[in-house]
């Protein structure tokens, strides 16, 4: 499983640990993701997706993981959750 969040698209980046004396050896920082479940009420289920903490609060800001993912246009959006547009956008139009 890599370490990207669904929505955002972070994911790790590199740079230089730097010493006292000026000694400089390479690290990763890591994104701050967990595991967040949305209640979709379109789908009438539970949706667990690994979301950095950006991307839980965006999620929350628009209203819900359904109104989010209605906004969101599809080029903007990764395999797992395109797939969940396309079944929420399904279920809304029928």
């Amino acid at each position: 499983m890599s370490r990207r969040c669904e929505i955002t698209g972070k994911g790790v980046q590199s740079g230089n640990n730097v010493s006292h004396a000026n000694n400089k050896t390479r690290r990763r920082f890591l994104p701050n993701l967990q595991v967040a479940s949305f209640l979709s009420d379109i789908l009438g289920q539970s949706i667990r997706m690994r979301l950095s903490t950006t991307g839980i609060r965006t999620i929350e800001k628009n209203g819900g993981i359904d109104a989010f993912l209605i906004k969101t246009p599809a080029s903007r959006l990764t395999g797992d959750t395109l797939r969940l547009k396309k079944l929420v956008m399904s279920r809304v139009a029928s």
